[in-house]
């Protein structure tokens, strides 16, 4: 990918650093298909605290066993919630470039997708979308911040 300022450059390949067989233990078969969901789904920050953030290694979009009680949780409220519609935002640290950090995003959303759906939400119901590094919660260059921003973050329909 092409360099972007003063940015270091991130050589890795996006599609080689995910899952293990290990790590999709919880998933049901391929891929799953992206559904269309209705236009006028208004998406809002969930009060309830089963929806943490769950957050992700360095240049890597596998779900960390310390954030799978997260999902297991959230996949009990969807389930408990019929007609509630979920959007997950994947989140990047700053490092690496725009294009990378979106490819990136994209793959963590799409983890977490996976993994509820593996847990029994239904497919259609989940959105994702990548915010790359656009987004950041935490604004220093610190590992501590980078640390904060490599997540995943989930919004609930009204």
């Amino acid at each position: 990918m092409a360099g972007c300022g003063s940015k270091p450059e991130v050589e890795t390949d996006v599609t080689d650093m995910g899952e293990t067989e290990d790590d999709t233990s919880a998933l049901t078969g391929e891929d799953i298909p992206l559904s269309e969901t209705p236009d006028d789904i208004v998406y809002v920050e969930p009060t309830n605290p089963e929806f943490q953030n769950i957050h992700f290694e360095f240049d890597r979009y596998v779900i960390r066993d310390v954030d799978k009680p997260t999902l297991e949780r959230i996949s009990g409220w969807m389930q408990d919630h019929e007609g509630t519609y979920l959007l997950i935002e994947g989140h990047c640290d700053e490092r690496g470039t725009n294009e990378y950090n979106m490819a990136l995003g994209e793959q963590r959303a799409l983890a977490a997708r996976r993994y509820l759906v593996g847990l029994g939400v239904d497919a259609g119901r989940i959105t994702t979308v990548s915010y790359g590094e656009e987004r950041p919660i935490d604004p220093r260059s610190t590992e501590e911040a980078w640390a904060k921003n490599r997540r995943a973050h989930f919004n609930i329909s009204q």
